[in-house]
């Protein structure tokens, strides 16, 4: 005879566990029915990306160069006032041994009176504030406890001062360092891109970048342009021996640079100081609105936050240093990539 019992029923807990997993297995099932196979990049879009990345990493590198700047600038500024500290701080000790020479003195004849052991006060202020009531204290004596009172407080702030560009200097370096791991993650990131390349694609990107360089170089029509003037010439001479240099970031010569750093190189060897990134050098000079109106060896900014500046060159070239994987080279601003914004005359 049959048996009519009842199967039994799986727990509450198996059967959320079973349900859970269910789910699960269904998910992962439409993710991967509706998730395409990754399609391998082109060379012409790898290049793309990578030229993006190549362009992104040379503003970083702009904002770079400006917290390096300024961080050798803090050194020296701080180092200026730490010297100062310690000057006045002698000047302050001697001050001080003068009036203890009057104790002394006084304590041999007799005893300290009132007036200079306030004299010797750890507080001058305190001092003056109670001297008023001493008519034993000399001029000479009031003129000196003024000087201590001037110098402690000129030391205090000086002091402060000091603190202060320490506080800063910490923020700089810290930026400095920000700045330096953005520009690296860019560039490992445009070399992975181009990892993904046959050898092919990757010898053809590098010689077609080598006939851009050789091209730039050797069969430049830079038209009979004056120089703007005699240092302008010196400067872009100057950039015109280091054609065939590579672009570095943060480098600014003699054998490598980035854009600003070849810029203020060239300049340098005019005898001319200019400011070190891209964005402080447009500030400078006298500005150009026309391209028309750029002599040879004008500044010249593109993009619309600044970050890349070259040499005008004339008819319608620049020499620049570019971007990573290129070297210093003659280039039309019609390629550069972004707007010239202006020049500048230097």
């Amino acid at each position: 005879m049959a048996s009519h019992r009842r199967p039994k029923q799986p727990s509450r807990a198996r059967v959320t566990v079973l349900t859970t997993a269910a789910a699960a297995a269904v998910a992962l099932s439409a993710n991967a029915a509706n998730a395409a196979p990754s399609e391998k990049l082109s060379k012409d879009e790898v290049k793309a990306k990578v030229d993006k990345l190549y362009e992104e990493a040379e503003k970083a590198t702009e904002e770079y160069d400006g917290a390096k700047e300024k961080q050798g600038k803090l050194q020296k500024e701080i180092s200026t006032v730490q010297d100062n500290v310690a000057r006045g701080q002698e000047e302050l000790n001697k001050l001080r041994e003068g009036l203890g020479s009057l104790a002394t003195a006084q304590y041999r004849s007799g005893g300290i009176d009132p007036s200079v052991q306030l004299f010797l006060s750890s507080n001058p202020d305190d001092f003056l504030d109670k001297a008023s009531t001493l008519d034993q204290l000399s001029s000479q004596q009031v003129e000196a406890l003024k000087k201590i009172q001037d110098k402690q407080r000129e030391l205090a702030q000086e002091r402060d001062e000091a603190t202060d560009k320490l506080k800063d200097l910490a923020a700089t370096r810290t930026e400095l360092g920000n700045k330096k791991k953005e520009v690296q993650g860019k560039l490992a990131e445009a070399q992975k891109l181009l990892n993904t390349l046959t050898a092919k694609e990757k010898a053809e990107l590098a010689a077609k970048q080598q006939r851009a360089d050789r091209s730039s170089s050797e069969r430049v029509n830079l038209g009979d342009a004056p120089p703007a003037s005699g240092r302008a010439a010196a400067a872009f001479s100057a950039a015109q021996s280091k054609i065939g240099s590579p672009y570095v970031y943060g480098a600014s010569g003699p054998s490598s640079f980035d854009c600003s750093g070849l810029t203020s190189w060239a300049y340098a060897q005019a005898g001319v100081s200019i400011p070190r990134t891209s964005q402080a050098q447009a500030n400078i000079g006298t500005r150009i609105s026309s391209a028309s109106d750029l002599q040879v060896g004008d500044l010249v900014f593109f993009f619309n936050d600044l970050h890349h500046v070259g040499l005008y060159a004339g008819n319608g070239q620049i020499l620049h240093a570019p971007r990573t994987g290129t070297v210093v080279r003659y280039e039309s601003m019609d390629t550069i990539g972004g707007p010239f914004m202006f020049g500048v005359r230097v």
